[in-house]
């Protein structure tokens, strides 16, 4: 009873008084400039191997301070509040060490009622992408993948307050678009170099786009012949840098400048309003 009392407080410090006012700012130590050295060698070269996302999470916020939630539910994907600047936020973000962090149902219902949460109380939202896409599989499409996976999308297209992206590593077709991108009227999207905005992974895509090539070309050039398209996939669809031409990210920052670059972005639009028209509220696809 005591440790439930204990959370309960925890959570309401995150929270203010009422719908109308804005999140308790405290005082913070933790230097606003602060570089994530840690950072630079976290995420691994090879796109198939693991990381822990919380790391990630607790080397950018105050204090390597987040406060998880439901971490034993849906654990592809990460909630939580932390704070930047002394200023709270909803965290989410894909868990790479279970599942890829592939979205399913599970993960979507959750990350979509906590970001209903946030925007209800005026609690900015920041976002740590890295997703290969939706759980394939009968059993996610005979449980409502679809409909369920809109909820996520209607959650972050839905919400007025502050939102942030960062994406670390993967960021694939329609998993992309459900993670708070620029077309979901995100506010600040920003990617390491080591992040891919494409359709799907260049492996695969090579394998179904250009199989007649490869499978004409001779035993010992097929492989070499796969590389070069790979490379030529990634040069053109998974470069950062091209999507950030497009329009899809504001900028490419270097790992260890996300702390100050996450938290500049954050103070610029803390005087964020934004104005919709009258109604009771939308129809979010149950």
């Amino acid at each position: 009873e005591l440790d439930a009392c204990e959370l309960a407080a925890e959570i309401l410090s995150f929270l203010p008084d009422h719908q109308m006012a804005n999140p308790p700012q405290t005082p913070c130590d933790d230097d606003v400039n602060r570089l994530n050295e840690d950072l630079e060698s976290l995420v691994p070269d090879s796109p198939n191997r693991p990381y822990d996302m919380v790391k990630v999470i607790e080397s950018i916020v105050d204090d390597g301070y987040f406060m998880e939630l439901f971490n034993s539910y849906a654990e592809n994907i990460v909630i939580g509040y932390g704070r930047l600047d002394g200023r709270p936020i909803g965290i989410i973000g894909n868990q790479p060490k279970v599942l890829a962090g592939c979205l399913d149902i599970d993960a979507s219902i959750k990350a979509a009622r906590f970001i209903r949460t946030c925007d209800a109380f005026n609690i900015p939202l920041v976002t740590f992408e890295d997703v290969p896409g939706f759980l394939p599989g009968v059993v996610q499409e005979w449980g409502g993948i679809i409909r369920h996976g809109a909820k996520l999308l209607y959650a972050y297209a839905e919400a007025t307050v502050p939102k942030l992206t960062l994406i670390t590593r993967k960021a694939y077709g329609g998993a992309y678009l459900a993670m708070s991108c620029k077309h979901l009227r995100s506010d600040y999207n920003v990617a390491w170099p080591t992040a891919e905005l494409a359709v799907m992974g260049a492996d695969g895509a090579v394998n179904i786009i250009h199989r007649r090539e490869i499978a004409a070309a001779d035993d010992e050039e097929k492989e070499p012949t796969r590389q070069r398209l790979v490379e030529e996939y990634k040069n053109k669809f998974g470069d950062p840098y091209v999507a950030a031409r497009n329009g899809w990210l504001d900028d490419v920052i270097e790992p260890r400048e996300s702390r100050k670059r996450l938290i500049r972005a954050l103070r610029i639009l803390s005087s964020k309003r934004e104005w919709s028209p009258p109604k009771k509220h939308g129809n979010i696809p149950l």
